[in-house]
């Protein structure tokens, strides 16, 4: 993630003299030198996004990641998503499609990278699409999920428009079987897809928010807001770390970012969830991974959906993928964990359930 704030502390006033220049200190020099290698990765990084192909509009040439973008602009932007399609694509056979959003800060490359998605899509055979937040000359990407987050969240920029146009475009291009229609989350992007789940949920055959919630306070002096009651029950996959120092498990304040901003916990979250899918039988709970994950899940909800909550003891505020669980001792219960492959699990399962149909 990268982070372009800097700490006043670090820069040392020089002593003025008349005689002299001003002699500049290590410090300064130091977060100069930073400055410069940060923004000449920046430019590389554009530089290498803005050389990947474009997604053809005739015949595919062929599997990989492809850039597009949809006819909705921020400050003069058009925005753009990221969209991989597997080998063996043909277009007279739909496939299921994966919307997966990154957290705030992060990109459609970044998240495609870290999550996995397109690895097991490969092996899997569905579609992935990678939405990109707004943000600044492609980078410092963020959402508007309602309570959080950054200036898309000021200025009430209507995400859940620009995915669902993501998606539409997709449709339009490839073939894609719209009962398979799939969206997962992480962070800033979890809330989104929460978001999206409760106004588009239509759309959605199942949605994974992960670190996320549902709601809560941008600040002190702002009131407390949470996603809308759900146009219709969705199933639910939420997977959270216990360690999450970021939004944490009970709620509350942040831990790592401090401020005044507040969160709705994961159990509030859930219980909301549970509620409006109507499930009225207890949750099932499991213990997995020799007790690093508890699974607590309720079956037979209405309109076939499902809720399945995945609680990760020892982990914080990072994807549970084996970008980094391939690094873990070779002992760790956790070790080569997937979240992608649990996850992929799941939705294979689920299907869309008609438009309108509620819960009583």
């Amino acid at each position: 993630m990268l982070s372009l704030s800097f700490d006043r502390r670090q820069f040392v006033q020089p002593e003025m003299r008349s005689s002299k220049p001003p002699v500049m200190s290590m410090t300064v020099k130091k977060v100069i030198a930073r400055t410069k290698t940060l923004l000449f990765m920046l430019v590389m990084c554009a530089l290498a996004a803005g050389c990947m192909a474009g997604l053809p509009k005739g015949p595919m040439v062929g599997p990989g990641t492809y850039k597009n973008s949809v006819d909705i602009e921020i400050n003069g932007f058009r925005r753009t998503y990221l969209i991989h399609v597997p080998p063996g694509y043909a277009p007279d056979i739909p496939l299921p499609l994966v919307v997966v959003i990154h957290g705030a800060f992060d990109t459609a490359e970044g998240m495609e990278r870290v999550s996995g998605f397109s690895r097991l899509a490969d092996r899997e055979g569905f579609i992935v699409l990678y939405p990109n937040g707004m943000g600044l000359l492609g980078f410092l990407q963020h959402w508007n999920a309602g309570h959080c987050c950054g200036k898309a969240a000021d200025d009430q920029v209507d995400d859940v428009g620009f995915v669902a146009a993501t998606i539409e475009d997709v449709c339009r291009r490839l073939s894609v079987d719209r009962n398979r229609i799939y969206m997962v989350g992480f962070s800033n992007g979890g809330m989104l897809a929460y978001r999206f789940a409760a106004e588009r949920g239509g759309l959605l055959a199942a949605v994974a928010p992960m670190a996320a919630s549902i709601g809560g306070r941008p600040s002190q002096d702002l009131p407390e807001w949470r996603i809308p009651e759900p146009v219709q029950p969705v199933s639910m996959i939420p997977m959270h770390g216990l360690m999450d120092d970021d939004i944490l498990y009970e709620g509350g304040l942040s831990r790592h970012r401090g401020g005044t901003r507040t969160y709705w916990s994961v159990e509030q979250s859930v219980e909301f969830w549970v509620a409006q899918n109507g499930c009225k039988a207890p949750p099932v709970i499991q213990s997995l991974y020799e007790g690093k994950v508890v699974l607590k899940a309720w079956k037979n909800c209405a309109n076939k959906t499902e809720v399945a909550l995945y609680l990760i003891n020892n982990w914080g505020h990072v994807w549970p993928g084996s970008s980094y669980t391939a690094a873990l001792a070779a002992d760790d219960p956790l070790k080569h964990f997937d979240a992608a492959e649990v996850l992929w699990a799941f939705f294979k399962s689920q299907r869309r359930q008609a438009e309108g149909l509620r819960s009583e």
